[in-house]
């Protein structure tokens, strides 16, 4: 499979920071991007003229610029050409592989899954290659592929351990470089989410931001000063050892009243199932709980009360300007969102500045973006702690 390298590496610092600006915030005058980044006009000038002999950055003769309006003589804003490139992004499930196409700007211009029948590393890197190897003749300027697995992931190459998998130290990226000839970044998959949102969804622009998801794990990710924080230790059991109720419900794969066992989707269906001796999907569940049902009430009114309890803690400690909620469990919004909204505000401070919570309601295609973000980051603007 051949590809269309991203030819625009390797940029300095500088340069970086010129082409982040105005990818996520373009396009721009050569004046607002001054004033953004601090820069006399010479050293605009200095940083931008490689980036427009590249290809990366480009005048656009149409359009205004952000931040300024139409008066005046006409100037010619920075921009990227968003169609130049196009990315490859796989969400990894226990038993799906979501893929999207998107553009520079992390526009999503096809999707295509297909069912994870392996675990296998080899078997998926085969299944990832042959999905990208379909996606090619419709997308020929590909530059890269962004991997986003649930676990913890080492060097945005080797997926040290995933539960959902059960891999241990797979290296993943050089597995499906392999196979396509295409460069391959890895990454949790709810950092990669985190990346996104920040650079083009819900975190953009902001300083403090929080990612809390909901589904078949818990997942958080913690933005400050406009830069997710990475750790060591993400994605190892975040929500196992966050007791919101230490009286709570005890799963065969959580610890007595924590995020887990109160909040995850297998969870919840666990403590029905265990109760009535009928399994039922986590929709049905909510329906029932809507409809007054006693027991899937109790349990969907304890997760609401559990989320409450962990959306104030975070919004305490972290203090964030903004909380987005995602992941394919936020249907218990929908159900419970009274009791969620006044738990929080029972566990804060009067006076405390209303949380700002936006819910979103994710497929895993938005999961599947994060990771083609990832891959934007890292294999055109060379981000090595994006």
């Amino acid at each position: 499979m051949t590809a269309g390298s991203a030819s625009w590496l390797p940029l300095s610092p500088g340069e970086r920071s010129v082409a982040i600006e105005v990818l996520v915030n373009g396009p721009l005058s050569r004046a607002e991007l001054a004033r953004r980044l601090d820069l006399s006009a010479g050293s605009l000038t200095r940083l931008t003229k490689p980036l427009i002999e590249s290809g990366l950055l480009i005048e656009s003769p149409d359009g205004c610029a952000a931040g300024e309006s139409r008066q005046g003589r006409p100037s010619q804003p920075l921009d990227v050409v968003a169609e130049s490139r196009s990315f490859l992004g796989f969400k990894v499930t226990e038993d799906m592989v979501y893929g999207v196409v998107t553009t520079l700007r992390s526009e999503i211009v096809a999707r295509h899954d297909r069912p994870l029948t392996t675990h296998d590393p080899g078997g998926v890197a085969d299944l990832l290659a042959l999905m990208a190897g379909e996606l090619a003749p419709s997308h020929p300027g590909l530059a890269g592929i962004g991997i986003g697995v649930g676990g913890f992931v080492q060097d945005r190459a080797v997926v040290g351990e995933s539960p959902f998998l059960d891999w241990r130290d797979i290296p993943l990226a050089a597995l499906v470089e392999e196979r396509t000839g295409l460069p391959v970044v890895v990454e949790n998959d709810v950092a990669a989410l985190v990346e996104a949102e920040t650079w083009f969804g819900a975190g953009r622009g902001l300083d403090r931001f929080v990612v809390l998801t909901i589904g078949a794990g818990v997942g958080y990710g913690l933005v400050l000063g406009g830069r997710r924080v990475p750790s060591e230790g993400e994605d190892r059991a975040f929500g196992r050892r966050w007791i919101l109720d230490p009286n709570g419900p005890l799963t065969p794969d959580g610890e007595r009243g924590s995020a887990v066992s109160l909040l995850t989707i297998p969870s919840i269906r666990y403590q029905i199932r265990a109760a009535t001796g009928r399994d039922h999907t986590y929709e049905e569940i909510l329906g029932l709980a809507a409809a007054g049902e006693a027991m899937p009430a109790r349990v969907v009114a304890e997760a609401a009360r559990a989320l409450g309890i962990l959306l104030a803690h975070i919004a305490n400690f972290a203090m964030p300007q903004k909380i987005l909620l995602a992941g394919e469990g936020v249907g218990l919004m929908d159900v419970a969102r009274n009791t969620v909204e006044e738990t929080i505000r029972g566990r804060r401070h009067p006076l405390a500045t209303p949380v700002d919570l936006e819910t979103r309601r994710s497929d895993f295609h938005d999961w599947a973006r994060g990771a083609a973000v990832l891959a934007i980051q890292v294999l055109v603007l060379g981000t090595a702690d994006a």
